[in-house]
């Protein structure tokens, strides 16, 4: 049993090789518990999980990998981020672990990879957690089918050809970028703008960037074919989703989305935008510990 208090638990950087990359994941110990996985969001990385690792460590093995191309994990060599290849990731990840099976908790882009894992490997999840996870809405889909996909490749070739320098944000200090955070979610506390800011920059010649590459937002034509519902009918492992109420994503229960998952239930939180971990904690962790109850 631990000793140590929650604020004084820090996790072990530890690596582990997929398709010849060096990735990353912060471990929480505790391994002879069952293991949790927490599975971050898009151009975001495992320290952004610190509370909700903290929160849950006594009774879990929590493992928080940076998915490639974010935090401390490689990037891509060919800056591509392909769905099949996060996907083969986290497969890799799980034949690491001392583990036949996790419960997962998975935040936007994070959701939408565990979504497909679980449809995958179904016997691998004890329970899904979805944040914001099932991907754009139907209306986004109306609104790249009618751009099409000449124009989706084009954009995105010329996005793959911009000279790195054109595409990185730069930051004299790490104040400034923890401002631009903060602009980018109101919500957010100094203190855990500053927390997400430290562990999600690195510094170089003129200052400081963010350590995603800035082509992980770059989605691949290829993976707009790769439709979530023909996944999320697949899967009947009780599935739990969360709303932000205020979040510029939709309400899954309204658009449809969730009635292609067997058993899950939606929690919609007031006063929260896309990063419902993060806008509303305390209201978050009740309800996933009310889902996720302390293994006996």
């Amino acid at each position: 049993m631990r000793s140590e208090s929650p604020r004084e638990l820090e996790p072990v950087l530890t690596t582990y090789v997929s398709q010849g990359l060096q990735l990353r994941y912060m471990d929480w110990g505790n391994s002879s518990a069952p293991l949790l996985l927490l599975v971050h969001g898009i151009c975001e990385h495992s320290r952004g999980w610190d509370r909700t690792a903290r929160a849950l460590c006594r009774d879990w093995h929590v493992v928080a990998p940076d998915l490639r191309g974010h935090g401390d994990s490689a990037w891509s060599p060919d800056r591509s981020y392909l769905s099949s290849c996060y996907l083969l990731d986290m497969a890799n990840l799980m034949a690491s672990l001392p583990h036949e099976q996790a419960s997962v908790v998975a935040h936007s882009l994070g959701g939408n990879i565990m979504a497909r894992f679980t449809a995958v490997f179904p016997k691998q999840v004890a329970k899904l957690v979805l944040i914001e996870g099932l991907g754009p809405s139907p209306q986004a889909f109306a609104n790249w089918d009618r751009q099409g996909p000449v124009q989706r490749t084009r954009a995105w070739i010329d996005r793959q050809r911009a000279p790195p320098d054109k595409s990185a944000r730069l930051f004299e200090s790490i104040a400034e970028a923890q401002t631009r955070l903060m602009k980018a979610n109101p919500r957010l506390s100094s203190e855990l703008a500053l927390h997400l800011t430290r562990h999600g920059v690195r510094p170089c010649a003129h200052g400081y960037v963010w350590k995603h590459d800035p082509l992980v937002s770059t989605f691949p034509p290829e993976d707009f074919a790769l439709e979530g519902p023909l996944f999320w009918k697949e899967i009947a492992n009780p599935t739990l989703l969360f709303q932000g109420a205020e979040s510029w994503t939709t309400n899954p229960e309204m658009d449809g989305r969730a009635l292609h998952f067997r058993d899950r239930r939606t929690v919609v939180v007031e006063d929260a935008g896309h990063w419902v971990h993060h806008d509303q904690f305390e209201s978050f962790i009740a309800s996933l510990q009310t889902f996720l109850p302390p293994p006996p």
